[in-house]
């Protein structure tokens, strides 16, 4: 039995027209399934939650982009207990990028259901006040989230998605948020021991797996199953040359820049100067200026269409 978790709404109602199609594929091959689709943020959370609370074994499918992936990994109980298939529709499809997952819908349907590998995937969990958010992608806080934040609200985002050219959004929102951000001092304390102070730091981004932003290789030697997360921090620089940074980060050349702090710890501690924007998996968290972060004790199984 495979449960899809549809969001109808991804890639600005792109979702709802490829379940479509792929329900005819599923009808015709005699495939036991159900779908459930998401109405409201985080009811793919609930619905996965749900389905999941029972004690038994699921594949849990994910349909839509990065954030409804996120979801669904915050509503696993057991993750011993499930298995999890994703097909991308998203903007940026970090996450089928990071694992190389198939960007057709049609083959990414046929590895779940062929389901050729089952790669051990750590998840981070990211702890703020008392509250915890897991991240399959990266998560982080300044600059980057302050992009997720306006994405979010922005008109820009559907309009590019409309003429499919979404994948520019971050870029965009990046360069007008860019004059408007002020840098602060951020702390960061690795494996209760380690402290490093940044001046003038403009984000911390945390990656659990390579990409983030539509393709942005922060940490290019992330690896999602070594039980670590690794960590991008860029400060002191003026507004002018990360701009010129940005985008070299999408072929991982951004590590030349003097500047740019690369590491890697299995508990990292963030201490800002003053409370700033937050996100997991592109998904936005109000201000926070004191958090930490983690993997799972747990790791999640992951359909690849090939063997890491």
């Amino acid at each position: 039995m495979y449960h899809f978790i549809v969001n109808p709404n991804a890639r600005s109602g792109l979702g709802q027209k490829v379940w479509k199609d792929l329900e005819i594929i599923l009808k015709t091959r005699k495939i036991e399934y159900e779908v459930h689709f998401t109405k409201y943020q985080k009811h793919a959370t609930a619905i996965t939650k749900k389905i999941t609370s029972d004690g038994d074994e699921h594949t849990v499918v994910a349909l839509g982009g990065d954030g409804t992936v996120n979801e669904v990994v915050n509503g696993i109980v057991d993750f011993d207990k499930t298995i999890l298939g994703y097909i991308p529709i998203g903007s940026s499809n970090d996450f089928a990028r990071g694992l190389e997952l198939p960007k057709e819908p049609e083959k990414a349907l046929e590895t779940i259901l062929t389901c050729p590998h089952l790669h051990p995937m750590n998840v981070g969990e990211l702890r703020y006040k008392d509250k915890m958010r897991r991240f399959a992608v990266s998560s982080g806080l300044g600059f980057d989230a302050d992009i997720v934040h306006e994405s979010v609200v922005s008109h820009i985002k559907y309009f590019l998605n409309k003429i499919k050219l979404g994948k520019l959004t971050y870029v965009l929102i990046a360069i007008h948020r860019l004059f408007l951000t002020t840098p602060c001092t951020v702390t960061v304390t690795l494996d209760n021991k380690k402290k490093l102070t940044f001046p003038k730091a403009y984000f911390v981004a945390l990656m659990n797996n390579r990409f983030e932003g539509g393709g942005a290789k922060f940490c290019p030697e992330a690896d999602n199953g070594d039980d670590m997360l690794d960590f991008a921090v860029a400060y002191n620089m003026p507004k002018l040359k990360v701009l010129c940074m940005f985008p070299t980060a999408f072929i991982g050349q951004h590590v030349r820049f003097k500047g740019v702090y690369i590491g890697k710890a299995a508990q990292i501690e963030i201490e800002s100067e003053h409370p700033l924007p937050v996100h997991t998996d592109g998904e936005p968290i109000f201000l926070q200026n004191k958090l930490s972060a983690c993997c799972a004790p747990q790791k999640i199984r992951v359909i690849t269409s090939k063997k890491f």
